[in-house]
C-alpha cells in the first residue's frame, strides 16, 4: 500500500521548514537511503532520506514552500505494483488529526476552569470592534474562520485578527497554541491617529485602548511606503526574535563586568602561531580560541555557573559545551565546542574554524548548534569595547567580549601602559548570584592574564 512522506523533525525544536529543494520528481524509483529533499530550517539546510523502496507517485508540497508544518504530508510514496490511484495509508494523518481534537478538547476544558475559576467582575472586556469582528467571520458563509472558544477570547484580549493565522486544528480550525505564537505583525492594526495618541501621550483613547499596552505599534504607520524598503523576514530571523525576545521577559539578566590585561596571552599566541607545523597539524590561534578555553576551565573550577534552570531543579552540566557565536549575512548562530574544558587549544582552534565555515553554508547538525552549557559573542574585532549579550537558553550565562585596547594601569606604584580587554557576563538570576559569577569571572581572568594556568 502506499504512504505518506513526512515532513521530518530535523531537532527537537522544530516545529516547521522549508522544503528548499527535491532531488526528485514523480516517477522517480527511490531506494532507501537515496535523498529526496533538501529541507531549510531557521538555521541549517538538511537532507531528506528515503526510509523505504518504492516510486514517488505524487508530490504534495512544492518546491520552495515555507512554513511546511512538521508531519505535514509531502509526497507520497508508491508500493511495488501501484499507481498514483491507489490507497494512500492514512494511518499518520488520522493520527494528527486525533491529536489536534485533543488538543481541542483540552483547549475547551481550560476554558472552562478559567471561567469558573475567574469572577465575572475581573473578567477582562474584549475590544467591541474585535469582538464584533470575530463573531461575524465565525458566521459568515464566505471565509468562515474556524476556531476554538478559548482561541476566540484569547484574540479578542490581544487584539488579534484571526483570519491572518493559520489553524493547526482538524480542518484547519484555530486552537489556543496558534494564537499565543502568533506573529505581532498580524494583531489588529490600531487607526495612525491613535497611535499618534499612545506615542504623544503615553496612553490609548478610544476602543483600542485595551490592547495597546500588550503592542508596539507598526512602524510602517510612521513612514510613507516610498521612503522604505521592506525586507520580508526569513525563517533565521523570525526564529532569533522569536527565541530573544522570549529570553529577555522570561529570564532575569543581570549583567558582572571585569577587565582583563591579555599582554601574556597575545605573546602565549604570537609564539605558539609561530611554532605552527605547515601543512598537516598546522593552525592559526585567535584571541577567541583561548576565552573559549579560559572560559571552558572555569566553568570546570565553577559548576554553579555551568548550569540549566528548569521548573523542578537546576541542571549541574559535568562537561562544558561551550557556544561560540558566529556573524552571518543572514542572523546569528551559536555553534558549539563540546567538552572544550579537555581539548586543547589548536583543537579548539580548528574546531571553531570548521564550525564557523559550515554555519555560514547552512550545512551544520542541528545537534551542533543546540544545546550547550555557556556561551561566548566576541565582537573586539570590531572595535567595540563594551556591550551585553543576551542569554540564549537553556545556557545560564553568556560572556560578552571587548576589543584589546591600550590604557595606562597602575601596577606597583608605577603607571604602565597595558591591553587590557573588558568581559561583560550576563547571568540567568535563577542560577546565578553575584557572588557565583564574581567567582566565575576571577578564575576566568586568571586563566586569561596567565594562559600557562591552564596547562596544570
Amino acid at each position: 500500500m502506499s504512504t505518506q512522506i513526512l515532513m521530518p523533525a530535523l531537532s527537537p525544536t522544530m516545529e516547521e521548514g522549508k522544503l528548499a529543494k527535491w532531488h526528485v520528481k514523480e516517477g522517480d524509483e527511490v531506494h532507501s537511503g537515496d535523498i529526496l529533499a533538501e529541507i531549510e530550517t531557521d538555521k541549517a539546510t538538511m537532507e531528506l532520506e528515503a526510509a523505504d523502496e518504492g516510486r514517488i507517485g505524487k508530490i504534495l508540497v512544492a518546491e520552495g514552500s515555507e512554513g511546511v508544518k512538521v508531519n505535514a504530508p509531502i509526497a507520497i510514496l508508491l508500493g511495488e505494483g501501484e499507481d498514483a490511484n491507489s490507497p494512500v495509508d492514512i494511518s499518520s494523518a488520522m493520527s494528527s488529526i486525533q491529536a489536534a481534537v485533543a488538543a481541542e478538547a483540552k483547549d475547551a476544558k481550560e476554558a472552562k476552569a478559567e471561567a469558573a475559576a475567574k469572577p465575572a467582575a475581573v473578567q477582562p472586556t474584549p475590544q467591541p470592534e474585535v469582538a464584533r469582528s470575530a463573531v461575524a467571520k465565525d458566521v459568515s458563509n464566505d471565509g468562515r474562520v474556524f476556531a476554538s472558544p478559548l482561541a476566540r477570547r484569547i484574540a479578542a484580549e490581544k487584539g488579534i485578527d484571526l483570519a491572518a493565522i493559520a489553524g493547526s486544528g482538524p480542518r484547519g480550525r484555530i486552537v489556543k497554541a496558534d494564537v499565543e505564537n502568533a506573529a505581532p505583525g498580524i494583531k489588529s492594526t490600531p487607526h495612525p491617529e491613535e497611535v499618534r495618541s499612545v506615542v504623544s501621550k503615553g496612553v490609548a483613547k478610544g476602543p483600542s485602548e485595551a490592547s495597546a499596552p500588550s503592542a508596539l505599534p507598526d512602524a510602517r504607520l510612521f513612514f510613507k511606503p516610498e521612503d522604505y524598503e521592506e525586507i520580508p523576514h526569513d525563517s533565521m530571523r523570525k526564529a532569533i526574535a522569536k527565541r530573544l525576545t522570549a529570553s529577555t521577559s522570561s529570564i532575569p539578566h543581570f549583567y558582572l563586568t571585569i577587565d582583563c590585561r591579555i599582554d601574556a596571552l597575545l605573546a602565549a599566541r604570537k609564539r605558539l602561531n609561530d611554532a605552527s607545523p605547515k601543512g598537516e597539524g598546522a593552525y592559526k590561534l585567535s584571541v577567541n580560541d583561548f576565552l573559549v578555553k579560559a572560559a571552558a576551565m572555569a566553568l570546570a573550577k565553577s559548576p554553579a555557573v555551568n548550569a540549566s534552570w528548569t521548573d523542578s531543579a537546576v541542571l549541574r552540566h559535568k562537561h562544558a559545551d561551550v557556544g561560540v557565536a558566529v556573524a552571518l549575512d543572514f542572523g546569528l548562530i551559536t555553534p558549539i565546542v563540546f567538552q572544550a574544558e579537555s581539548k586543547g587549544l589548536a583543537a579548539i582552534s580548528n574546531e571553531v574554524k570548521s564550525l564557523a565555515e559550515r554555519a555560514r553554508t547552512k550545512k551544520l547538525k542541528p545537534q551542533e548548534y543546540e544545546g550547550g552549557t555557556f556561551a561566548i559573542s566576541n565582537l573586539g574585532m570590531f572595535g567595540i569595547s563594551h556591550f551585553t549579550a543576551v542569554i540564549n537558553p537553556p545556557h545560564a550565562g553568556i560572556l560578552a567580549v571587548g576589543a584589546g585596547v591600550e590604557k595606562p594601569v597602575v601596577t606597583n606604584g608605577k603607571i604602565e601602559i597595558a591591553t587590557v580587554m573588558s568581559v561583560t557576563m550576563s547571568c540567568d538570576h535563577r542560577v546565578i548570584d553575584g557572588a557565583t559569577g564574581s567567582r566565575f569571572l576571577s578564575v576566568f581572568k586568571q586563566f586569561v592574564e596567565d594562559p600557562a594556568a591552564m596547562l596544570l
